[in-house]
C-alpha cells in the first residue's frame, strides 16, 4: 500500500465507515503464503513439539488458522513462558524470529518451564504485509475477551485459562519505515484525524509495563540484544516514539489498558520488543536473531528470578 492508497478513500477529516473499510479491503493483495512461510515450519516442528489450533478466521472465502505451539513434556507444575509473534503481520522477524527460536532452542527447556508459542497471531496481515485485520482493526489495541479483531479475541481466550502460571510473556514486533510513509497516514486517514509526522527510532528497542515495572528484567534482555544488533538512541527530546526513555532502549506503555498484546496475562515479566529492519546498519538474519536472543534473555531472566 502507498499512501495515495488511503487518501483516495472517503472523506478527509470524516471517519471510515462500513463502505470506506470495505473499499480499503478490496485493494489489499497478497504478497506472500503463509501455508509455505509459517504452517510448514510449524508442521515440520510436530515431531518436537505439540501443536494446536485455537482458533481460525475465514475471510473472502479463505480459511486462515490460528496455531499454537507447545512443549511437549508440559508440566502444570512448571511456569509457563508466552512467545508471541505477528501480531501486526507486516512484522516480519517477529515471525520467523518465533519459527526460529523454536527450531533451535524450544526443547532447551524441557523440566525447567512450559513454552506456549504462538507464532503468527496475524496470518491474513502477513500475507498482505500489513499492519491491520480485513476489517481495518489493529489487532495490537483490541486485546480484550470481547474483542471486534478475531485474531485478538482467539488469544485471549487461549491464553486467559493459564492465569498467573505465565511468568513471563515477550510479544515480537518491529517498527519500520513504513510506519510512517504508510500505516500512522493512514490510521489518520481512517480516524477523520491530521497527520501528525513522527520520527523512527534506528535500532532495538523494549516496551515495559508501566503498571509493573521490571527494569532489572528489561536491561538482561537489552544486554543479550546488543551483542547482535544496535539499540536504540533516545531521540533530542530523550524520547522514543513520542516516550521518555526510562533506561537505554527501554520505554513503557500501559499494556493492559491500551489493549497490547503483552498485557493479556498477569505475567509478572512481560516486554514488548522493537527491531529496526530499515536500518543500513542489519540485515533481515540479524533481526531474526535479535528476536531470538530476546526471547532466550528473557526466559533465562524469568527462570533466574521467578521466585525472588
Amino acid at each position: 500500500m502507498n499512501p495515495a492508497t488511503f487518501d483516495r478513500i472517503g472523506t478527509p477529516g470524516q471517519p471510515w465507515g462500513d463502505a470506506e473499510r470495505r473499499q480499503w479491503r478490496s485493494r489489499q493483495v497478497k504478497h506472500r503464503d503463509v501455508a509455505a512461510d509459517v504452517l510448514a515450519p510449524v508442521d515440520a516442528l510436530r515431531d518436537r513439539f505439540d501443536v494446536e489450533e485455537y482458533g481460525a478466521a475465514t475471510y473472502d472465502g479463505v480459511r486462515y488458522p490460528f496455531l499454537a505451539v507447545r512443549s511437549r513434556a508440559w508440566r502444570d507444575d512448571l511456569p509457563v513462558m508466552v512467545v508471541t509473534g505477528g501480531v501486526h503481520g507486516y512484522e516480519t522477524s517477529g515471525v520467523l524470529g518465533a519459527l526460529q527460536f523454536l527450531a533451535r532452542h524450544g526443547r532447551d527447556y524441557d523440566g525447567r518451564a512450559n513454552l506456549l508459542v504462538v507464532p503468527c497471531v496475524s496470518p491474513w496481515s502477513y500475507e498482505r504485509i500489513h499492519r491491520w485485520n480485513p476489517d481495518a482493526i489493529d489487532p495490537n489495541r483490541h486485546f480484550r475477551a470481547d474483542s471486534p479483531a478475531a485474531e485478538s479475541a482467539a488469544l485471549v481466550r487461549l491464553l486467559s485459562p493459564l492465569g498467573d502460571r505465565v511468568l513471563m510473556h515477550i510479544d515480537l514486533h518491529e517498527t519500520t519505515d513504513s510506519d510512517e510513509t504508510e500505516f500512522r497516514p493512514s490510521l489518520a486517514a481512517r480516524d477523520g484525524k491530521a497527520y501528525e509526522p513522527g520520527e523512527i527510532p534506528d535500532g532495538f528497542y523494549l516496551v515495559d509495563d508501566t503498571a509493573k515495572p521490571q527494569p532489572a528484567f528489561q536491561q538482561a534482555v537489552i544486554d543479550a540484544v546488543s551483542r547482535v544488533t544496535h539499540i536504540a538512541p533516545a531521540d533530542a527530546n530523550g524520547m522514543i516514539i513520542g516516550s521518555p526513555v526510562v533506561a537505554p532502549g527501554v520505554i513503557r506503555y500501559p499494556l493492559k489498558q491500551l489493549g497490547l498484546c503483552a498485557g493479556i496475562t498477569p505475567a509478572r515479566f512481560c516486554t514488548t520488543t522493537e527491531v529496526y529492519p530499515d536500518s543500513p546498519r542489519t540485515t533481515p538474519q540479524e533481526c531474526n536473531d535479535a528476536q531470538v536472543a530476546a526471547v532466550r534473555a528473557a526466559i533465562a531472566f524469568a527462570l533466574e528470578h521467578g521466585d525472588d
